[in-house]
């Protein structure tokens, strides 16, 4: 998504105030975003926030995000 739109992770990473090795590590999956992190994302990238995560629904409790579709 961020490389589709000509977005470095730098440029990214500078708009909502963090570092390069933040939006690394959210792409390589090693890290576990905010719901505020994922907004600010969103935003920045001008998609809606459903496009960012992929959502395990089969515990309606607490449903988990699998994966931060990101880079």
């Amino acid at each position: 998504m961020r490389k589709a739109k000509g977005i470095t992770q730098t440029g990214l990473a500078k708009a909502i105030g963090k570092k390069r090795y933040a939006i690394q590590r959210l792409e390589a999956g090693n890290a576990d975003p905010s719901y505020h992190y994922v907004c600010q994302l969103a935003k920045e990238l001008d998609v809606p926030l459903e496009v960012l995560i992929d959502i395990d629904y089969t515990s309606l409790e607490q449903p988990e995000i699998l994966h931060l579709k990101l880079a």
